[in-house]
């Protein structure tokens, strides 16, 4: 991961957008109109050790979508669908949780995800994120999104380390 990985100090809780993020941005769509996406096994892995390392996650996606649902819920992930404004929405989670922006990472990788990565304290994209975005990240993965960028966050030196702290 590239940036200043002493960021990851100050996280108490990740927030993570799905499509791009948890997935390689594709849709496989049958002729009877069901969809299919691609996830890594890997990514799966590293929230669970996040999670139980003491260090709470949230996926926040735009879309509703039975794919998001089953994936979140096999991986014990909360999970927030259809939300049009992401950051109205991660402010009235914290507000709930009593937590500040600065102590909260956000994964993701596109202009839906902006109002997000401008308002927490530690902003990730993912490597393949798209180019309006990038530059607001404070961190960027090496892995694109689908392909291990989840694990690479969760595996990140620090992160893991401060959880055990807590």
């Amino acid at each position: 991961m590239t940036g200043d990985l002493s960021l990851l100090a100050a996280v108490r809780f990740v927030v993570f957008d799905f499509d791009g993020v948890f997935t390689d941005n594709r849709v496989l769509v049958g002729q009877d109109g069901r969809e299919s996406v691609w996830c890594s096994r890997a990514d799966g892995l590293g929230v669970e050790m996040l999670m139980r390392s003491g260090v709470p996650a949230l996926v926040i996606s735009a879309e509703k979508n039975p794919i998001v649902t089953a994936r979140t819920g096999k991986l014990g992930l909360e999970c927030i669908q259809g939300c049009d404004d992401k950051w109205a929405e991660l402010e009235r989670v914290l507000a709930g949780r009593r937590l500040a922006p600065a102590v909260v990472a956000y994964v993701g990788n596109d202009v839906n995800d902006r109002g997000c990565l401008t308002q927490v304290g530690v902003p990730i994209c993912v490597a393949d994120a798209h180019d309006e975005v990038l530059p607001l990240a404070r961190l960027v993965t090496e892995r694109p999104g689908g392909r291990g960028a989840v694990r690479e966050i969760c595996d990140a030196n620090g992160l893991l380390l401060v959880a055990d702290e807590v």
